[in-house]
């Protein structure tokens, strides 16, 4: 979903790093299209989930670095919630109205405020609520590894390949178990396992463990493992083609290969000052990266409901469908990151706004109130 982090050096303080926004600002378009078109290959073309938990695992120990683990727990779970909460607060009633037929005991309820597993939905109403949910796991992942991660953090700098490497020996063993597909605590544990070995190499790149291989090496390693992921899918393509998804132990090395290649690199990020746009762009979906992430799948499934009604789907060109379906579930996105994205603004004490990016100070504002002082002085 904080989908959700910054790089900075251990060395300075802390402070927005170009190129992990950027990493992170792709990740979010790239799972907004995934759900919206089913492009399985696009999960191959940039596996987000792993960059994002990557991402997540570096920033998680750069400030475990600075301050106490409970202090750094307490304001990642403060920064995660209330978007969720908001979300549960809109759903859960839809859900209730519209004749939740398996509903379960209201303890599961609960999962809607902390989410160690994904929280129960319903498929009345059109299966928004459903879709909506269905991307929760997400965070009951994140908040595992954020609750463990002083644990973990210790455990990666005593053994640091175990730590990596034991995830994916757990997944080999179990791999005819329905890790994706069972209940939501065994679902749970699956994703933990799935993407711990990323959040590890967050780690790694903190420290600079991963600055200190040799590029070849790493390019060795990223090699092996894609390749691996690669012909996993290739040689048992799924119903939607070369999908990583249903494989929990080649979406792992997949995830890893790709993110070790990411990590290892640090490209100069001067340009995107250069383009205020795009600078824009990728500060929104920065600033309101859990919002997109909750109510994307919602817009979408919203937008085909709409199509429905407007018999979009009978339309013969294939590019008007996709045009008109995308305006509309765009524009169901936007609503939703105006009305509800500055929840996020009070999770992380900043002023409320609707605008998604800050406006830059002006630089030489300082210099001209003191002339317009030093001038007011003069003339009186």
């Amino acid at each position: 979903m904080e989908v959700l982090v910054t790089s900075v050096p251990a060395a300075k303080a802390p402070g927005r790093d170009g190129y992990f926004d950027t990493l992170r600002a792709v990740a979010i378009v790239r799972v907004v299209a995934y759900h919206a078109f089913h492009y399985a290959v696009l999960a191959l073309v940039f596996p987000s989930m792993g960059v994002m938990f990557a991402l997540g695992g570096s920033l998680m120990a750069s400030s475990l670095g600075r301050s106490a683990g409970r202090t750094v727990i307490k304001g990642r779970v403060r920064r995660l919630l209330p978007a969720l909460w908001v979300m549960g607060l809109i759903l859960v009633p839809l859900m209730l109205v519209t004749d939740w037929v398996h509903r379960p005991a209201w303890p599961s309820l609960l999962l809607w405020a902390v989410p160690l597993a994904q929280p129960p939905a319903s498929h009345g109403g059109g299966d928004v609520a459903a879709e909506g949910a269905g991307v929760l796991w997400y965070l009951a992942a994140y908040l595992w590894f954020v609750l463990l991660s002083p644990l973990l953090l210790r455990l990666y700098r005593r053994q640091r390949v175990l730590t990596i490497v034991l995830p994916l020996v757990a997944l080999a063993l179990l791999h005819n178990e329905p890790l994706v597909t069972g209940n939501a605590a065994v679902s749970t544990a699956g994703y933990v396992l799935t993407f711990l070995p990323c959040w590890a190499l967050g780690f790694a790149h903190r420290d600079g463990d991963l600055r200190r291989m040799r590029p070849a090496l790493v390019g060795v390693l990223a090699g092996v493992c894609m390749v691996f992921g690669l012909f996993w899918v290739v040689s048992h393509p799924g119903p939607w083609g070369l999908d990583l998804v249903p494989f929990p132990l080649a979406h792992a090395v997949y995830s890893m290969g790709f993110v070790l290649a990411l990590l290892r690199v640090s490209p100069p990020m001067a340009w995107l000052t250069r383009m205020p746009l795009v600078r824009r762009l990728v500060a929104a979906l920065n600033n309101r990266a859990v919002t997109i992430y909750l109510w994307h799948n919602v817009a979408i499934t919203v937008a085909i409901l709409i199509g429905d009604r407007l018999e979009l789907w009978g339309l013969r060109q294939g590019v008007a469908i996709y045009l008109v379906f995308s305006v509309i579930a765009l524009s169901l996105l936007v609503a939703a990151v105006l009305g509800l994205g500055w929840v996020e603004d009070l999770a992380a004490r900043r002023t409320p706004r609707l605008r998604p990016w800050p406006v830059p100070r002006a630089r030489h504002a300082a210099p001209a109130v003191a002339a317009r002082r030093q001038l007011t002085r003069t003339a009186g």
